[in-house]
């Protein structure tokens, strides 16, 4: 009885160990995909719905324009232009998305992170401080920078949801094109996203939660907002 036991332990432990993707979920392609019970609701899938394979094209495949930077935000000091699933339908479930960022002297691509995918950037022009945050395992009330000042050809690495920055350290615009292993790699902005929610956060939980006074915290809304 005791031999049958052991085959049988050792057969369900062989099964299961050969099987570990069916142990997780797999990774979202959207921020959020709320569950519907209701059969009459649209469908939204988490990612894209695929093409039938028969009607696709080269196009699908294709964009352009990298050569040029984007269009500047409103003070911002910098364009961001960014190729991924929503403008290449052909990304679709290949796991890969590209940009250009083009930055001006002494300005800054605020702290932010890209909760889908690892960042790889490539420097074309310009000269950039850049650094990305890891919790520090022995006490999360702190951190440890990683950071490198990167020339033409330098490449630099941020991993997959760390917050990160890059700064303009030269006195000519910095250029860089910038990998991501997500067909749509999201981009959350710290400071914005703190101060410029909606609903907004409430003023006792951001006083505390940054050491400041209320009236401190009013004047950070009114510049992220």
């Amino acid at each position: 009885m005791s031999m049958w036991w052991f085959i049988t332990t050792l057969a369900i432990t062989a099964f299961f160990s050969n099987y570990p993707v069916y142990a997780y979920d797999n990774n979202p392609l959207q921020d959020i995909c709320v569950a519907v019970n209701d059969s009459e609701a649209a469908v939204f899938v988490n990612g894209k719905i695929c093409k039938d394979p028969k009607f696709a094209t080269a196009n699908d495949f294709f964009a352009s324009g990298l050569n040029v930077s984007g269009i500047a935000a409103p003070g911002a000091g910098g364009a961001a232009k960014f190729v991924d699933v929503n403008n290449m339908p052909g990304l679709n479930t290949l796991g890969i998305s590209i940009g250009r960022v083009d930055l001006e002297p002494q300005r800054l691509v605020p702290f932010h992170t890209h909760p889908r995918a690892t960042e790889l950037i490539t420097v074309l022009e310009g000269v950039i401080y850049v650094g990305f945050l890891v919790p520090d395992p022995a006490n999360f009330f702190k951190s440890r920078l990683f950071s490198k000042i990167l020339y033409p050809g330098d490449v630099f690495v941020f991993p997959i949801g760390l917050i990160h920055f890059q700064y303009n350290v030269g006195n000519k615009k910095a250029i860089n094109l910038a990998a991501f292993n997500s067909q749509n790699p999201g981009f959350v902005i710290i400071p914005n996203s703190i101060f410029a929610s909606n609903p907004p956060i409430m003023d006792d939980v951001l006083a505390q939660g940054f050491q400041l006074s209320k009236t401190q915290i009013a004047e950070l809304r009114r510049k992220f907002s």
